[in-house]
């Protein structure tokens, strides 16, 4: 049994997915650009204002769920140029300051909207 996750707090799905999905204990969310989900647009200004974006949109994704970073056992990072590692990765710790979960981090061709990063995460419900 699966169950949609949806907040008006994190950018709308523009495609046939959904924001999250709940199933067998898990949060699965989406991977998330750095959209404001009030105006609909980007932001820019480099990649720590566009992971700081990321972050922030799956938090609110999270929390519609009561769960916080520290129930993330899994990310997947996609950069558009490793050479931003160092600096999406100083943000990123800001979030994840303890039992930090497993994480990819891939340097991928292109991301949607030519962003520079996208994040993925894997919740679960208890700690």
């Amino acid at each position: 049994m699966k169950t949609v996750v949806n907040t008006d707090f994190a950018p709308q799905a523009i495609g046939p997915y959904s924001q999250a999905i709940k199933a067998n204990g898990f949060l699965f969310v989406s991977g998330q650009i750095p959209l404001d989900p009030m105006t609909g647009q980007i932001v820019y200004g480099g990649i720590e204002s566009q992971t700081y974006q990321v972050l922030n949109n799956l938090k609110a994704i999270l929390e519609k769920e009561g769960l916080l970073f520290e129930h993330v056992v899994k990310t997947s990072v996609f950069l558009k140029d490793m050479e931003d590692f160092a600096a999406m990765n100083k943000v990123y710790a800001e979030y994840f300051k303890t039992e930090p979960p497993a994480r990819a981090c891939v340097q991928v061709g292109r991301l949607p909207r030519d962003v520079s990063v996208e994040i993925e995460v894997i919740a679960v419900y208890e700690k």
